[in-house]
């Protein structure tokens, strides 16, 4: 098969994060699922909750590299 007519989905980057339709979808899923939350909903950032810890380090991913910060 010809590598240039496979169809595959693309992970874009943004800068240094995810990006593009699978960032979006990552964060509705990921805050649907209470894995990440606001304080209040008008704010522009979420934070990591208890529960996405838990969840975020079943699927490997090292969270231990994110510095805390006030939101």
């Amino acid at each position: 098969m010809n590598k240039e007519s496979v169809k595959v989905k693309p992970a874009k980057m943004c800068y240094s994060h995810i990006g593009g339709k699978l960032g979006q979808l990552l964060v509705e899923t990921f805050a649907e699922k209470g894995w990440i939350a606001k304080k209040n909903p008008t704010d522009k950032h979420f934070y990591i909750t208890e529960i996405g810890q838990t969840e975020l380090e079943k699927l490997g991913v090292d969270i231990s590299q994110i510095k805390p910060e006030d939101l």
